[in-house]
C-alpha cells in the first residue's frame, strides 16, 4: 500500500495539470524540473503547497506534475487543484478540510472572448453624435 500512485487532473483558466502523488519525502517536480526552477516567484510557489500545508502532508508525498497551457498563475492554480484532488484519493476524510478552504472547487473563470465589431470583450468604440 505504501507504493500506491494517486493520479488527479487539476484545471484553472487554460492550464491543465496532470498530477501524480506517491508516498515519499516531499519532492515536487513540475515538467521534470524543480519547483524553484519552474516557478521563480515565491508567492506562486506558496499556492502549490497550500493543500499540503493545510493537511500536514508537506513531507509525506513526492509529487510529479505535467502542466501545460495558461500562464504561471493559472498553472499554479491548476497544480493546486490537482494536488487537492489527489489528496482526497489518499484520504477521503480530508475532503471536509479542503472544501472549507475552497480548494476542491475548480475556478472556472476564463477570459471572455472579444466580440466582432467591438473593441474588446466588453469595451465598445466611443459613440460620436456628430
Amino acid at each position: 500500500m505504501e507504493n500506491n500512485i494517486y493520479y488527479a487532473t487539476g484545471k484553472r483558466k487554460n492550464a491543465i495539470a496532470r498530477t501524480w502523488m506517491t508516498h515519499g519525502t516531499g519532492k515536487v517536480k513540475i515538467n521534470n524540473r524543480e519547483v524553484d526552477e519552474y516557478f521563480k516567484v515565491p508567492t506562486v510557489r506558496n499556492i502549490l503547497s497550500e493543500p499540503l500545508a493545510l493537511t500536514d502532508n508537506l513531507e509525506s508525498f513526492d509529487i510529479k506534475v505535467m502542466v501545460k497551457g495558461g500562464g504561471i498563475t493559472g498553472q499554479a492554480g491548476a497544480i493546486r487543484h490537482g494536488i487537492t484532488k489527489a489528496l482526497m484519493l489518499v484520504d477521503p476524510d480530508l475532503r471536509q478540510v479542503l472544501k472549507k478552504a475552497g480548494f476542491i472547487t475548480r475556478d472556472a473563470r476564463v477570459k471572455e472572448r472579444k466580440k466582432y465589431g467591438q473593441k474588446g470583450a466588453r469595451a465598445r468604440f466611443q459613440f460620436s453624435k456628430r
